[in-house]
């Protein structure tokens, strides 16, 4: 993996971890407004909205970098939808990191040929 896939990888999961928390306090936030006078969704939902178009941009980004099939991108930006999404796709790409790490050590030291 070269140092530019591993930063579209790293911004990925950057902004996967507050994109979830963003779009679980604007649930919160539309729960309050429809239960009491508070109403902050105005404000969440543009927060969540510029956090949901990095993801994407970066979503984009790292599907281009890494090329993944189809399916596993289709299910990194399923995971941007889905409440609490966010941070199962932030520990499959630190998995995925992990994991190419050791493929690359191993190959640099020779001992296979992943």
């Amino acid at each position: 993996m070269d140092i530019k896939t591993a930063s579209a990888l790293h911004r990925l999961r950057l902004v996967s971890g507050p994109e979830a928390v963003s779009f679980l306090l604007l649930l919160v936030c539309s729960v309050l407004k429809r239960t009491t006078e508070f109403n902050a969704v105005p404000v969440m939902g543009a927060i969540h909205g510029v956090l949901f178009i990095l993801y994407v941009l970066f979503w984009l980004d790292a599907w281009n970098r890494t090329k993944w099939d189809v399916r596993t991108a289709a299910v990194y930006f399923v995971l941007s939808v889905v409440p609490f999404g966010g941070f199962f796709a932030d520990r499959k790409l630190k998995r995925a990191a992990a994991d190419a790490v050791i493929a690359s050590r191993a190959r640099r030291e020779g001992k296979v040929n992943a």
